[in-house]
């Protein structure tokens, strides 16, 4: 294997509409019996975390991780309508993986926060989940914070893939804790400004590779090739 490429998924790949926070709201709703008094703080944060902090927020004990991700299923299933109604893939996005998937001896998955039943959620929606290997992916259960979905990830390309420990790997994503879990682990980073984070605000991060988007899929997996043997 040559290259690992590990794609954030909200506002990175898709435009969630706001359908990720109604996600939070009605799972912490479900548990706590009543609504939560502000949305949920997502940023690029893991499910454990935002959801945490959902419940640290509102003076109240946090559940057993096991039924938090339980609600954050059954409201991810629930909302699959809205997604799809409200929702996009972004612009690019159908042609840039399908693309990546092709190239021989590239592993293409995913670090996400989202737990694994709603990262396959928003993926399905768009067409987008038989274009990534999941299974080899990293997800918002994995880990509290997102340094150590890196190494999930590649322990499990490792153990289902046979690939190799010394493959350079790439994040692609849109907030500056995208960034940082790629400094922190010494992979590549191709930040995109696509979310609410600026060129510039990505880049004060410690990325070096910006793009507004995935549109220009020459482009993409030129910068991707680029990390290659890195």
């Amino acid at each position: 294997m040559e290259l690992i490429v590990l794609w954030d998924i909200d506002h990175t790949l898709i435009e969630n509409a706001g359908v990720s926070k109604e996600i939070y709201a009605a799972a912490f709703s479900s548990l706590a019996g009543h609504e939560p008094s502000g949305p949920a703080r997502t940023e690029g944060r893991t499910d454990r975390l935002i959801m945490r902090d959902m419940f640290l927020r509102e003076g109240l004990p946090v559940p057993k991780w096991s039924v938090i991700e339980d609600a954050l299923t059954r409201a991810g299933h629930d909302r699959l309508g809205d997604l799809r109604s409200r929702g996009t893939a972004l612009p690019g996005v159908h042609e840039v993986l399908k693309a990546a998937s092709a190239r021989n001896g590239w592993v293409s998955s995913v670090l996400t926060g989202n737990i694994a039943a709603n990262a396959r959620v928003k993926l399905s929606v768009f067409g987008l989940d038989s274009l990534l290997d999941l299974p080899v992916g990293a997800y918002g259960a994995d880990a509290e914070l997102r340094p150590g979905l890196v190494a999930v990830a590649r322990e499990r390309m490792r153990r289902l893939r046979g690939v190799p420990a010394d493959v350079p790997a790439v994040l692609v994503g849109d907030t500056p804790r995208d960034v940082e879990a790629a400094l922190a682990t010494g992979s590549g980073m191709l930040a995109v400004a696509s979310g609410v984070h600026s060129s510039e605000e990505l880049a004060a991060a410690g990325a070096h590779e910006i793009l507004p988007g995935l549109s220009d899929t020459r482009r993409v997996l030129g910068i991707l090739e680029s990390f290659r043997g890195a």
